[in-house]
């Protein structure tokens, strides 16, 4: 008779100890309890500790934390008809935990289909050089179209990144070339505008230096004696004519004069022939009459 008693007070003790553990749960503070009393959602419970009726109530947990969602790469063609592999991530978290337990069913597939059909669909109107300049706009759009298809669900999704871009090799080295082109389209202009600069800045030197002559001879002697600095150079040093003009006019009105002295002492003695051969003429004249 003992041993029925002992017999029965263990299953009792049993039956207890299960009925606790079916009817007892404690939720973190991030977590939710979504409670089906005979498939009837009655309450949100949590967190701490929640009491359930065993084989009447069900719970749901629910997690509240951001979810970070992996968007895997997806085939997209621009709108500029490049092919491209877009991989992207999205971080969202649930706003209304009943929502999300009754409205779908498995918001995180849910979720991730929706993300990849909209990134598809946002990139796919976009340009090779938009989809490579212009990410934070697309951003903006891929989470605002994102968070209002999965908003009836209860989930709220605060940021969608485009993670990387990859571009086929041939593009590449077009847009390599194109590069390289445009730097030297921008090198070229900046050349140019330099020598624009120091032309407009010489111009402006030689108006102060042109009223004084003497200016640009010390200017010579400046530059000189700044290249003589290096012993290894050769030197070839323009003379100004303003310097040796002088001397040309000088060495042209000697050499005029002299050429008149010769031509003048020349014609001296001719003259003087002829008039000595008309006197001897003159007395021979009257000797022939």
């Amino acid at each position: 008779m003992i041993a029925i008693v002992l017999i029965a007070l263990a299953v009792l003790f049993f039956t207890g100890l299960v009925l606790a553990s079916a009817s007892i749960r404690v939720l973190r503070e991030y977590e939710r309890a979504i409670v089906f009393r005979l498939g009837r959602v009655i309450q949100q419970k949590g967190p701490g500790l929640v009491l359930l009726i065993p084989m009447v109530d069900r719970m749901v947990r629910v997690s509240l934390r951001t979810v970070t969602l992996r968007i895997p790469p997806q085939e997209v063609i621009t709108r500029d008809n490049v092919p491209v592999r877009v991989a992207a991530v999205a971080y969202f978290r649930i706003i209304d935990p009943s929502r999300s337990v009754i409205e779908v069913e498995d918001f995180m597939a849910a979720t991730l289909q929706i993300s990849q059909t909209t990134l598809r669909s946002v990139l796919g109107k976009a340009e090779l050089d938009a989809l490579l300049s212009e990410r934070e706009r697309l951003n903006e759009s891929l989470q605002q179209i994102i968070d209002e298809q999965t908003e009836p669900w209860g989930i709220k999704v605060t940021t969608v990144e485009i993670k990387d871009v990859e571009i086929p090799e041939r593009m590449q080295h077009a847009m390599a070339r194109q590069a390289e082109a445009e730097r030297n389209r921008r090198a070229k202009i900046i050349n140019a505008e330099g020598e624009f600069q120091a032309s407009a800045r010489l111009a402006e030197a030689a108006d102060v230096i042109s009223p004084n002559p003497v200016t640009i001879q010390l200017r010579y002697l400046q530059t000189l004696s700044e290249v003589s600095g290096n012993q290894a150079s050769t030197i070839v040093f323009p003379l100004p004519l303003d310097m040796i003009r002088p001397l040309i006019e000088a060495g042209r009105d000697g050499e005029g004069e002299s050429a008149e002295q010769v031509h003048g002492a020349r014609d001296e003695p001719e003259s003087r022939g002829l008039q000595a051969g008309a006197g001897e003429l003159q007395p021979g004249a009257e000797e022939h009459e």
